[in-house]
């Protein structure tokens, strides 16, 4: 519920300010901060299997994905501008597996919400 009220500050936030911001070119790293990207790349899941869930791909080299189509990311568009959080990070995971991390994002345009982890499987699973 927070990251929702998040949102609706962040988009009371950003109707306000210059239209001209720039997108981060680095993905937050603390939980609870948000960053200003946009939409790279909208897909399913699975490459070439339309009904496998959703995947989107942030200006920072950030994935969202899941089982399920999210309608927020399907009515997105490349190039959309994302305020984009970390709602999560993974713990007790094997060295260098970073899996697991979740992240809020709201598409500026549509006003859409979705929170998604940056991979199908948690640290330390499949």
């Amino acid at each position: 519920m927070k990251i929702k009220m998040l949102a609706a500050v962040l988009l009371a936030v950003w109707g306000v300010q210059s239209p001209a911001l720039a997108a981060s070119a680095k993905a937050p790293t603390a939980v609870g901060s948000c960053v200003a990207t946009t939409i790279k790349e909208i897909g399913s899941r699975l490459e070439g299997i339309d009904d496998s869930g959703s995947l989107v791909v942030y200006a920072t080299g950030t994935y969202g994905v899941s089982y399920d189509t999210i309608e927020g990311i399907v009515g997105s568009k490349v190039g959309d501008k994302i305020e984009l959080c970390l709602v999560s990070l993974p713990e007790d995971c094997p060295a260098g597996d970073e899996r697991g991390k979740v992240y809020a994002a709201v598409n500026l345009r549509t006003q859409a919400f979705w929170e998604l982890p940056d991979a199908e499987h948690m640290c330390g699973g499949a």
